[in-house]
């Protein structure tokens, strides 16, 4: 038990070393500092989904006084590949078919199938020291429309561990049984005994206004394969859920999109700035008028200081799910709350794009980027005010 105190007391302080690191013309004052375990680097794989997700459980594990362990990404990413691979194909190939996934689908393999430590499944079998997928998304498509489309007019008995011997071939196999701290365990056993998280106590919740507050639905983006139900509540709520969750100790999960220009990873910010004329203010505009074009550039948007950020509404929000402005393309690990010398709120995101950045692979999401900006929340029951529990029948 000394031990453990001891892991979590050291990744407080790496937690607390790195909030130190605020992007470039911003100073920041910390509100909540959840520890979190290292950064990792997806590399070139579509799997942030898996990284974000399990090192959301891993924080778990610290939250509940255990040792963290560095889970195995692949391994969730093999038995969503075997899963995705049935309903392709009983779909008749009317399923998006990736390496993208969502949050729920690490809950599902948790729940199903387990987990195992990073050191037992790495999932390099092919000849790299990093994640590259490539090769295998290219391959596992061709394969599953070949099943499809081939000319028997029904399907044979070998297309599954046909399928199956190429993930083996590519992630390595799956052990029946391995050591861990001098005591043998396989993947559930693993999961349920050294891991000790209950997968039924994580939801999802999202604010939309396409479908009714307070009632599930199943979100519309491509990537949920599994058509993973979420719960719905209002702009307002989802933020106060957000920090209530970090008030109370708890992390969360938070699938975005990072495919706007205020988005970057390198300069550790992700910010919703004013970009028209018409959102400025009377001075601003006077100021925009006599500027010259780099200036104005500057004005609009720029990573070097604070700029005036557009105020999101849920109209807003809805226009950029529905226009396609907002897309589910990144997962990633909110793990902080700080705020600027304005009071304005930024969370603090671990990321999974290793850790060469300004803020050594974290970033800072401003409120009005994350309310914008915000697919779902992967998130702890226990997380949501009782009010807000009470109004989802939690």
């Amino acid at each position: 038990m000394k031990f453990i105190g001891v892991v979590v007391s050291i990744l407080v302080l790496v937690s607390n070393v790195l909030v130190a690191q605020w992007p470039l013309g911003y100073e920041f004052t910390t509100i909540y500092d959840l520890p979190s375990t290292e950064v990792k680097d997806q590399h070139r794989s579509g799997t942030c989904w898996s990284f974000a997700g399990l090192s959301f459980l891993e924080s778990e594990m610290i939250r509940k006084g255990k040792q963290p362990v560095d889970l195995s990404e692949m391994f969730i990413v093999r038995h969503c590949y075997s899963k995705k691979a049935e309903l392709y194909v009983r779909m008749h190939g009317n399923l998006n078919f990736g390496g993208g996934g969502a949050f729920h689908d690490v809950i599902f393999v948790l729940k199903n199938f387990g987990a195992l430590p990073e050191n037992i499944f790495p999932g390099l079998n092919y000849g790299e020291n990093k994640h590259v997928h490539g090769e295998l998304d290219g391959v596992l498509k061709n394969f599953v429309d070949g099943v499809i489309k081939n000319s028997n007019k029904k399907l044979s008995t070998a297309w599954r561990p046909a399928f199956e011997g190429i993930l083996d071939a590519y992630f390595g196999v799956i052990p029946h049984s391995f050591l861990y701290n001098n005591k043998t365990y396989n993947a559930k056993t693993f999961a349920q005994v050294v891991i000790g998280l209950d997968p039924d106590d994580y939801i999802q919740v999202t604010s939309f206004t396409h479908h009714p507050l307070y009632d599930k639905f199943i979100m519309e983006v491509p990537d949920n394969w599994l058509w993973g139900a979420v719960y719905n509540v209002s702009l307002s709520e989802m933020v106060e859920i957000m920090e209530y969750s970090l008030k109370e100790g708890y992390t969360i999960g938070w699938a975005t999109d990072v495919s706007e220009k205020g988005f970057s990873h390198k300069n550790g910010l992700a910010i919703v700035p004013v970009t028209e004329v018409a959102e400025m203010s009377d001075s601003e505009r006077q100021k925009w008028e006599t500027s010259t074009n780099e200036e104005r550039d500057k004005m609009f948007f720029s990573f070097d200081k604070p700029v005036k950020e557009k105020i999101i509404t849920p109209e807003l929000r809805q226009a950029g799910f529905d226009n396609f402005q907002t897309t589910d393309d990144h997962g990633m690990h909110i793990v902080g709350l700080v705020k600027d010398k304005e009071g304005n709120k930024f969370y603090k995101v671990k990321n999974s794009w290793n850790t060469d950045s300004k803020c050594s692979g974290y970033l800072f999401a401003s409120e009005q980027f994350v309310k914008y900006k915000t697919i779902s929340l992967l998130v702890h029951k226990n997380s949501i005010p009782k009010q807000i529990k009470k109004k989802l029948n939690i």
